[in-house]
């Protein structure tokens, strides 16, 4: 007799554009990351992040330093002459972003790198996240995690919204990995997609400082 297993389900959204420290010299645009799987390959079944355009370039950088031969997807690459409105290049990049999460998901070779769980699950920086990898932190991988699940109940922004359903037609209920106290809820629903802002000035490095937002730059 055939045994009945759960079909193992994994959805990621980048969504939410937000700039950060608008109006000084070193603004930039962070993005809302939202995970929710039964995949027991992650920790917290539940997550939301925000995370910034550089991050992304120093996990894919990491994730094929340790992939060996297995292909990394790409991300939106730079553009230096963008022809078109800000919004245009935000909302193509938050595609970009998101096509290239969902492909890294659904890769068993790079789900093994603890640098994607952290980067998805717990609102660690780069250099704290390296730290936590190699055993120099005060927590492990899956302590990091739990912390910030546990402790960050109910950060994602209340939008119009809809609730998303498992196989099986349950509820996600788990508020592991949600981010600030601001949330009045640990049940997170996925968003429409509609608020879109200015974008980063991103480097390559995690930690050099942005360029200022404003007036005619290229578009990175």
């Amino acid at each position: 007799m055939l045994e009945n297993r759960e079909e193992e389900l994994t959805t990621v959204r980048v969504q939410d554009p937000r700039v950060q420290n608008e109006g000084s010299w070193n603004s930039y645009v962070d993005y809302k990351i939202f995970l929710h799987t039964n995949s027991k390959a992650f920790t917290a079944k539940t997550s939301c992040v925000r995370r910034r355009y550089r991050e992304f370039v120093w996990l894919r950088r990491q994730l094929q330093k340790n992939a060996g031969l297995v292909p990394v997807p790409e991300l939106p690459g730079k553009s230096t002459f963008f022809v078109g409105s800000t919004d245009e290049f935000i909302e193509k990049r938050r595609q970009g972003l998101q096509q290239f999460l969902e492909k890294v998901v659904q890769n068993v070779v790079l789900l093994s790198d603890s640098r994607l769980h952290l980067f998805l699950q717990s609102q660690l920086s780069v250099p704290e996240i390296e730290a936590c990898v190699q055993g120099q932190g005060s927590q492990t991988v899956t302590e990091a995690i739990l912390h910030y699940a546990m402790s960050n109940c109910g950060w994602v922004q209340e939008e119009e919204s809809r609730p998303a359903l498992l196989p099986g037609g349950d509820l996600h209920g788990s508020c592991a990995g949600l981010g600030s106290p601001q949330g009045p809820s640990c049940l997170e629903t996925f968003p429409y997609w509609s608020d879109f802002g200015m974008d980063d000035t991103h480097s390559d490095s995690p930690d050099e400082p942005a360029e200022p937002l404003g007036g005619r730059r290229e578009m990175q």
